[in-house]
């Protein structure tokens, strides 16, 4: 699979080493749309595996990492480009607007 489950604990290695920008989607699994947008994050994963990177970040179980980004609501998507936050966008997404975040 080629969408990355982050944590605190890979966070540095992943997100904010990587030499390719890195879309997070920050959901939870009671949120409806965060399960809309899931599938469609999963796509942009197989069709940008080889210009970026892609991880989900599950708010309830990464509480640190949710309240780093300051996730109010969910869906949010960042993307993070040089270990800087570059994009972000809250709600859910069409596939073309999560792909062109990553441009």
């Amino acid at each position: 699979m080629s969408v990355l489950k982050i944590t605190k604990e890979n966070f540095e290695k992943e997100v904010m080493q990587s030499d390719k920008p890195v879309l997070l989607d920050f959901w939870a699994t009671w949120c409806g749309p965060c399960k809309m947008v899931g599938p469609v994050v999963e796509q942009v994963a197989e069709e940008t595996v080889d210009v970026a990177r892609v991880g989900k970040i599950n708010v309830d179980e990464e509480q640190e990492l949710a309240q780093t980004f300051k996730v109010m609501s969910i869906p949010t998507l960042v993307v993070i480009k040089d270990g800087k936050v570059v994009k972000s966008t809250v709600g859910a997404q069409s596939k073309q607007t999560i792909l062109s975040m990553l441009k």
